[in-house]
């Protein structure tokens, strides 16, 4: 009877869902992250998919910025599987600045979670652009789109159109929970989607689709003078080529 318990374990395994598999494939590495993987690694990917994880947990492999390297300021570094984008009152960035990935992305699914430990100023994900130095001090700056959060909902055109598509309904405000936020980007063509905590929302079209090209994808790190400010991101998981539908909202 043991044996025969032990085999059905293994047959239930073996049929577990191709993102289960691979996620669960590095149990080890996801302890170690402690609960950085936590809610991404649960997000059910639609079949066909192959997520990716742009965040070990451990280091910033993959990933290009202020991390000291080289000289840069030290803003983004890692800490018990978070990434953690920091300044104090003394080094607070002029111009805001950016962990970028390595790879460039043009249709894809990011699943994180991203929390605004201190400051009031909001934080955001840049995508379809490239580095961008404005003033010949910032070399890891940004230029294209921005999905931003946690105050300060909306879409922003980076050295561009500035503010896109806002929260004149208050939708994300009102998912917002004030703390560690669920969200998934669906980046498709023209098109932007954001669903905060299982609610859709943000849904616009760019009128310009010529400025929706591949680019890597960057943390923003805000700029803020005089002030104190942290900004924590998990997860990090991404599929390319998604399919046109939500992987995070809830059914009604």
């Amino acid at each position: 009877m043991k044996n025969l318990l032990v085999s059905l374990a293994i047959v239930s395994l073996t049929a577990a869902s191709p993102l289960a598999v691979s996620l669960r494939a590095d149990d080890k590495d996801s302890k170690a992250a402690g609960p950085a993987a936590d809610w991404s690694a649960s997000v059910k990917f639609p079949a066909g998919e192959t997520p990716v994880k742009l965040f070990n947990g451990k280091d910033l492999e993959g990933w290009e910025g202020n991390t000291g390297a080289g000289g840069t300021p030290k803003y983004f570094t890692v800490k018990d599987g978070i990434i953690v984008a920091r300044n104090e009152k003394e080094n607070a960035p002029k111009v805001s600045n950016y962990l970028l990935t390595k790879k460039k992305y043009r249709n894809f699914r990011l699943v994180f979670e991203g929390k605004l430990a201190e400051s009031k100023m909001h934080s955001g994900i840049a995508l379809w652009g490239k580095q961008h130095n404005p003033d010949g001090t910032e070399p890891n700056s940004y230029k294209g789109h921005l999905v931003m959060f946690p105050s300060g909902w909306g879409i922003h055109d980076l050295f561009g159109r500035r503010n896109v598509f806002e929260d004149k309904e208050g939708l994300a405000k009102k998912a917002d929970n004030g703390g560690w936020n669920k969200m998934e980007i669906l980046a498709i063509g023209d098109r932007i989607r954001l669903a905060v905590n299982g609610q859709l929302v943000a849904d616009w079209r760019d009128p310009k689709p010529e400025l929706c090209g591949e680019g890597p994808i960057g943390l923003q790190h805000h700029s803020n003078p005089n002030v104190p400010q942290e900004i924590q991101f998990r997860g990090l998981i991404l599929s390319e080529n998604p399919k046109d539908e939500m992987a995070s909202v809830e059914k009604k």
